[in-house]
């Protein structure tokens, strides 16, 4: 099994110029010391799932993507993961081809629909961050209209067409990507959530890996087995190989209980789960990356 980690919580006691030096501490360590891939969250103001209230530091993604890309080797990097709503599709798909071109081709392409739900206006001092920062957000049910959207422009701006892309929602005119992405036909593309009818349909189209959560502590969470049982039958309804998926689980990480973490990683192997992604329940630090790390082995032996 692979182990990644997610940077979600910077909330370290430090000043704004000590935390580039900290965090870039944390990824070559964990560059060094073989996780297998490094994952930032796509948003804008901290969430609550963190714990941490809406102000707690948060640096913006792909910046942050761009900074652990210069420092580190052979880890892979990825959002889990960018909302559609953020960006426009073009404007994305150079951002992730240009982290995969410096970084050596070393880029997950980590994308969702956003939000479970059509969030309701809070107004002034709102810790949503797109009320917050005024950016527009459809409706849940367009939401999945536009991530469709995206995944067919992705997959032609990373192919030679250049010919316009029509959609509903999207117009480009000239879908030139240059330079194209290292890693070929495209970097790996991962649709996150467990949707039965529309995201893990998705996945089964257009997605080389999908992402579970299994954090039932903060009500995310159901059964994996099951989800991925639903994924298998849209695979077969479309002739895709469902052994050609990478199936991500996001789980949480306690440093105190290392065992209890063992225990959930054999039984997430058992049910076929490639790579599971670390949320911490605290900010990661040298000692909590070096006790995870000396179970490096025994993890990656897992489902072999």
């Amino acid at each position: 099994m692979k182990l990644g980690l997610t940077l979600s919580d910077f909330s370290y006691d430090v000043s704004p110029e000590q935390l580039g030096p900290l965090v870039a501490g944390l990824a070559e360590q964990a560059d060094e010391a073989g996780f297998d891939s490094l994952w930032v969250m796509d948003h804008f103001f901290q969430i609550h799932l963190t714990g941490r209230p809406p102000q707690s530091p948060l640096p913006e993604a792909y910046a942050t993507l761009g900074f652990l890309a210069g420092r580190t080797r052979r880890i892979r990097l990825g959002t889990l993961v960018t909302s559609i709503a953020y960006r426009h599709p073009g404007v994305l798909l150079k951002q992730v081809t240009a982290l995969d071109v410096f970084s050596g081709g070393r880029m997950y392409f980590g994308v969702g629909a956003g939000a479970r739900f059509d969030p309701e206006p809070m107004g002034p001092g709102t810790r949503w961050e797109a009320e917050g920062l005024g950016i527009p957000f459809p409706s849940l049910a367009e939401r999945f209209e536009r991530l469709e959207e995206v995944l067919r422009i992705a997959e032609q701006m990373w192919s030679e067409d250049e010919a316009p892309y029509y959609g509903t929602h999207y117009t480009l005119m000239r879908t030139l990507n240059s330079p194209n992405s290292i890693q070929r036909p495209h970097p790996p593309i991962l649709v996150a959530g467990s949707g039965e009818r529309k995201t893990l349909r998705l996945v089964a189209r257009y997605a080389d890996a999908c992402n579970l959560s299994d954090m039932p502590d903060v009500g995310l969470g159901g059964d994996i087995g099951h989800k991925l049982e639903v994924l298998r039958k849209h695979c077969a309804e479309i002739g895709r190989d469902y052994a050609t998926i990478e199936k991500t689980v996001g789980t949480r990480f306690d440093p105190t209980a290392p065992d209890r973490l063992l225990v959930r990683l054999r039984e997430l192997a058992e049910l076929g789960v490639d790579h599971a992604v670390l949320a911490p329940t605290q900010p990661w630090t040298t000692e909590r990356l070096a006790t995870l790390g000396a179970l490096l082995p025994e993890i990656h032996a897992l489902g072999a």
